[in-house]
């Protein structure tokens, strides 16, 4: 069974996490939000979620299907700073999936050197902060094992996504039809 860990960090964005989430879990894959810190994380909207646990209780020789990072700031930020996320994507990005979304791509996978060589998308202006790299323009990017996301406008697109490449077309296609979502994946 695919398990999926999301990090969670002051200042996420709220609808670029939750909304991958909600898709997920639609899906029937195991979805876990590890807070950094706190189980209570505030996004940059002053929205405080509940984490299932923390980035910091999560077992370190856990193999992840996937892990995901939404944007916001200064929460892709804090989740750069953060040890213990690091070595997580970095793990993760050995045996399975890595996605981001928005201010993500550029803050926390380029300087891990996740993004090297490969085609990813970011929120427009994040590229600053990953001035080798070229971004594409495009709303959901996938190279191989990493997916990549533009902005909170395209959170429903990365969570079918995610479905599709963790337990198929079919049951992405099934997610979308039952929250009638705008086409197909």
């Amino acid at each position: 069974m695919s398990k999926v860990i999301v990090f969670l960090a002051d200042g996420f964005e709220e609808t670029e996490a939750l909304c991958p989430v909600d898709v997920l879990r639609r899906a029937g894959i195991d979805v876990v939000i590890a807070g950094v810190g706190s189980e209570l994380v505030t996004s940059s909207h002053g929205v405080t979620v509940k984490a299932d646990t923390t980035v910091e209780d999560l077992d370190s020789n856990e193999q992840f299907s996937a892990v995901f990072c939404p944007g916001g700031m200064p929460g892709s930020v804090n989740l750069s700073q953060s040890w213990s996320v690091n070595e997580i994507i970095v793990k993760t990005a050995q045996t399975g999936i890595v996605a981001a979304i928005c201010a993500a791509p550029a803050v926390v996978l380029a300087p891990l050197g996740l993004l090297k060589g490969r085609n990813a998308t970011c929120f427009p202006g994040c590229e600053s902060y990953a001035p080798d790299m070229v971004f594409s323009k495009e709303g959901v990017v996938v190279d191989g094992n990493i997916v990549t996301a533009k902005s909170a406008g395209w959170a429903f697109d990365l969570g079918l996504t995610l479905v599709s490449l963790l337990k198929g077309n079919d049951e992405a296609e099934k997610v979308r039809k039952a929250i009638y979502y705008k086409e197909k994946i």
